[in-house]
């Protein structure tokens, strides 16, 4: 028996040319620049509605608003911020900018455009130094009950 061996087209073998996309949604970027502008001291985020709080959800973020451009391949953000009285705003606006684009390059591989930093509030010095906690309710006293209301 002889064996006829048969020479295999390689062509058979090779992938198309494959074409890998990735898309990321608006709330995942303003999910990071929420996470970096969190740990910035002398500044807040504008307050979101109530319900969006609740939920948790990013997309009613009062302030934080990003534009993907995918031609090529970059994001611009928008961040409007309350700063504390006292603060450099320049030096303050530095440092968010270079932080949220490290970390928007960091977490997406995407080419960061721009950084836009609108201060628009001012936090009062008096607010600035304490944490925001609920308000202490003054000490009760036990054996001050009265059946009066």
């Amino acid at each position: 028996m002889t064996e006829k061996k048969t020479k295999v087209d390689t062509k058979e073998f090779e992938l198309p040319e494959t074409e890998y996309i990735r898309d990321i949604d608006n709330r995942v970027f303003q999910g990071i620049i929420l996470q970096t502008l969190a740990k910035i001291q002398g500044i807040s985020l504008l307050e979101g509605n109530f319900i969006d709080h609740i939920f948790g959800r990013t997309e009613g973020v009062k302030g934080i608003h990003t534009e993907q451009d995918p031609k090529s391949c970059s994001i611009s953000a928008k961040v409007e911020v309350a700063i504390g009285y006292g603060i450099s705003i320049p030096e303050k606006a530095e440092e968010i900018q270079t932080k949220v684009v490290q970390e928007l390059v960091k977490m997406t591989g995407l080419r960061v455009s721009g950084v836009h930093v609108v201060f628009k509030d001012l936090i009062p010095p008096d607010n600035a130094k304490k944490p925001h906690t609920p308000k202490e309710r003054a000490p009760q006293h036990p054996g001050n009950y009265s059946d009066i209301f």
